[in-house]
């Protein structure tokens, strides 16, 4: 093994005893040192009151429920505050899903398995968020969902929902199992543009008489959800003995206890009812299985279509087949949803299956609008959802979390954030136009 000399030493002769046999080029050059500047900044001198009174201004501690809303940046953050201020069964039954809740899970994951692909140089100075859908305008490219037992989570329920989507200039879909009836939601949201969400029952006659009272209430749009043959297994509601009406049970007592706001709205506002239905005692999962229809067909979408003479919008698309039938039926639209994963686990995950769906039904030159919920949790996932394709998308979850954060005020802020999160999302994607988003924008990551 040879040693690999520097280039700039010269080697001394074997003889060499003495220093004095040394060349000039091997004796090392002294350093030069040269004087050190101190910065005038960073001279130390004592400081002056007057230079530590700027730092000095404390701000003045909020404690009020608007404070903590307007501080919460994102939907996690009011989950958070939800969690804190709403009892347990209430809460996991808008937290859950079904059985082991892999679905929720997988549907959250998707937005976080991808990437966005910015375009840089363009003017986004100016980002419109504006869009249209069933053919009227929307100021924002989502809505809000219709939710069940809603009053149950915040005593302000579908009344906050219906006149937060106003204020923002949404559309707000009531449910069929709504705390809130259809008439009562037009006259708190009177210039809202309200739908209205329909199972189906095996009583026809009852099933036409909501029909009849969402267009005389102006619903412009009707929104049949085909996928509940039967109730999905909600096992936090089964342990919580989640019931209709709520059963005051010791463990729901003590639960309240140290929720005293929840616990007061409870006690002195209008007893928890479905409201487009008559009293029913049972639990939700009873009420699914002996109201609603297992024996749905595409013939009773053919009469719905017949029957109803707005928009039909079909909730609960899981397949690509399905997609193109329920138009072909005559639906205006399709919500490709799996219930929040609050039916069959392991379902089609709405925002994978987006792309396939969008592709489908552009082949076959169909103008129905493609809309999806399930996983939605910030501003970003919605413009992902819109590159792909999708014509607009609705929120549940995150709006029942500003809902059990701070009733109508927590609406509010949940619209904020998502609409802040949209508008920097485009900014830095380079879109300044909804309609702008396209699919390479996005890249799904595989796992």
């Amino acid at each position: 093994m040879t040693d690999t000399l520097d280039p700039k030493i010269t080697a001394a002769p074997a003889n060499a005893g003495s220093d004095q046999n040394v060349t000039r080029q091997q004796q090392p050059r002294p350093a030069v040192v040269l004087p050190s500047v101190v910065p005038p900044a960073l001279k130390r001198r004592v400081p002056k009151v007057s230079d530590l009174a700027p730092l000095m201004q404390f701000k003045k501690p909020e404690f009020s429920k608007t404070a903590r809303l307007k501080r919460a940046s994102t939907i996690w953050e009011l989950r958070d505050i939800a969690k804190r201020r709403t009892p347990q069964a209430p809460f996991d039954y808008t937290d859950g899903a079904a059985e082991e809740e892999i679905t929720l899970r997988r549907a959250r994951q998707a937005f976080q398995d991808l990437e966005f692909r910015p375009g840089i140089l363009r003017d986004v100075s100016k980002i419109d968020l504006r869009t249209d859908i069933l053919g009227k305008e929307s100021r924002l490219p989502f809505g809000i969902a219709p939710t069940g037992f809603t009053r149950m989570m915040q005593s302000e329920g579908e009344y906050a929902g219906s006149q937060a989507a106003e204020a923002a200039g949404i559309p707000y879909t009531l449910s069929t199992m709504g705390t809130a009836s259809i008439e009562d939601v037009a006259t708190a949201a009177p210039n809202g543009r309200n739908w209205f969400q329909l199972y189906l029952w095996t009583d026809r006659d009852r099933s036409l008489e909501l029909i009849e009272r969402a267009a005389k209430a102006g619903n412009d749009t009707l929104m049949v959800t085909v996928d509940t043959a039967v109730a999905g297994a909600r096992l936090r509601d089964v342990r919580n003995g989640m019931t209709i009406p709520p059963a005051l049970t010791i463990k729901t007592v003590l639960d309240a206890s140290y929720r005293p706001a929840w616990w007061f709205n409870f006690l002195t506002h209008e007893p928890l009812t479905f409201a487009s239905l008559s009293r029913y005692t049972g639990t939700v999962a009873d009420l699914i299985n002996s109201m609603f229809d297992p024996t749905l067909t595409y013939e009773d979408l053919d009469w719905l279509r017949e029957t109803w003479k707005g928009k039909l919008v079909v909730k609960g698309i899981q397949t690509v087949e399905d997609a193109r039938r329920v138009v072909d039926h005559g639906a205006d639209g399709i919500i490709l949803s799996n219930h929040g994963g609050r039916q069959l686990d392991r379902a089609p995950i709405p925002f994978h299956l987006l792309p396939e769906v969008t592709t489908a039904l552009k082949a076959d030159n169909s103008k129905a609008a493609v809309m999806l919920d399930t996983g939605i949790m910030s501003g970003a996932d919605i413009v992902a959802a819109l590159a792909l394709g999708a014509d607009f998308a609705l929120i549940g979850r995150a709006y029942l979390y500003g809902l059990m954060a701070g009733g109508r005020e927590g609406v509010d802020r949940t619209i904020q954030i998502l609409e802040k999160d949209m508008t920097r999302t485009m900014a830095l994607l380079g879109v300044s136009k909804v309609a702008d988003l396209n699919p390479d924008h996005v890249r799904l990551l595989q796992r």
